[in-house]
């Protein structure tokens, strides 16, 4: 982290390919973006996501929202 980092609360976006009960971290960050509500969440508290959509979430029950909306669409 820099200074302006630490004086200004700049916080990065990582950028992560999601696998099966796993992730991998391409480019270093602090949080990632819920793909349908835009919330941050925070790499430590990552738990949801989709493999099929490489789709963060930020809930389960967001999770299971955007599954069937994938899903009706036929895209999963």
């Amino acid at each position: 982290m820099n200074r302006i980092e630490k004086f200004f609360g700049v916080r990065n976006e990582a950028k992560i390919r999601f696998l099966d009960g796993e992730f991998e971290v391409i480019a270093p960050g602090e949080f990632v973006r819920c793909a349908v509500s835009g919330q941050q969440i925070a790499i430590s508290d990552l738990r949801y996501w989709s493999v099929d959509a490489q789709e963060a979430y930020a809930s389960a029950e967001i999770s299971v929202k955007r599954y069937l909306e994938l899903k009706n669409s036929g895209e999963v």
